[in-house]
């Protein structure tokens, strides 16, 4: 899938979002559904790193970043950068189940 596509099919989920709030009389604005995306979109990837650093254990850091303490911490950085990347570019659909779970929690209040 493109970036492109990835990026439509994220523009669809926050349009049907946005939707689905509106006519269950939830009054949220543009700015705190961006928001909710963006929260959402965060902690998968906090969740799609923490799946990838059992990877990342037994490979050593290569140079020049390569032992010590300042390789382990640019090691885990990076495995974070790429739970990032992941995240944005569509990642495993878990974003688009906590944005519904937030909706209904709003819609409850």
């Amino acid at each position: 899938m493109t970036v492109a596509a990835q990026s439509t099919g994220m523009r669809h989920s926050m349009d049907a979002a946005m939707m689905a709030s509106r006519q269950n009389s939830t009054k949220l604005t543009p700015m705190q559904m961006k928001k909710i995306r963006e929260t959402a979109q965060e902690f998968e990837a906090v969740f799609i790193g923490e799946m990838l650093r059992p990877m990342f254990e037994n490979i050593d850091p290569a140079a020049p970043f390569n032992g010590g303490h300042g390789g382990q911490v640019w090691k885990d950085m990076q495995v974070d950068e790429f739970g990032k990347a992941i995240a944005r570019s569509g990642g495993v659909g878990l974003a688009d189940s906590i944005v519904r779970t937030m909706l209904q929690m709003q819609e409850k209040k």
